[in-house]
């Protein structure tokens, strides 16, 4: 893999997409589409399976933001709390979590972001594109959006 010069990342954002499960990277990239806003430019997206492919890319190259499944095994807070310990200028990164009650594991991740299943096609890229607006103008902010119903036990509707 290549590293992104800075012109080519004006031109498009390089998004990374981490699960274990296909169906779920599947619905993260449905939901990101080509364009997550209209003051951004449109997205490219590269997905991980395996966390030890995840950490080998961000290795290799700048990414401007992850979505990161916090249900994934090995798990996404994991995961981001590793890349951020170890990476330098490690991408702002959104979680998705099943359970509200996780949503605090999802700060100590030191995730930018927190979003519920099941995956809301208006919101994760609203959070995405805020994360991304934030690092680009050196904002430090944590959002969180999750609002998972009680009582609704699966992520994958």
């Amino acid at each position: 893999m290549s590293n992104t010069t800075a012109d080519a990342s004006d031109n498009l954002l390089k998004v990374l997409v981490y699960s274990s499960n296909r169906l779920v990277r599947e619905k993260i990239k449905a939901a990101l589409g080509r364009r997550i806003a209209a003051d951004l430019p449109e997205i490219t997206i590269t997905e991980f399976a395996t966390d030890e492919a995840l950490i080998r890319a961000l290795d290799a190259e700048k990414f401007d933001a992850a979505v990161m499944d916090g249900e994934a095994v090995p798990g996404g807070m994991g995961i981001c709390h590793q890349i951020k310990d170890e990476i330098i200028d490690a991408p702002p990164v959104v979680i998705l979590v099943a359970r509200p009650q996780d949503a605090w594991l999802a700060t100590w991740s030191r995730a930018d972001a927190v979003v519920g299943f099941p995956i809301d096609p208006l919101r994760l890229p609203g959070d995405v594109a805020q994360v991304i607006r934030d690092r680009r103008n050196s904002v430090v902010t944590v959002l969180s959006s999750v609002d998972v119903v009680p009582g609704v036990g699966s992520r994958h509707d």
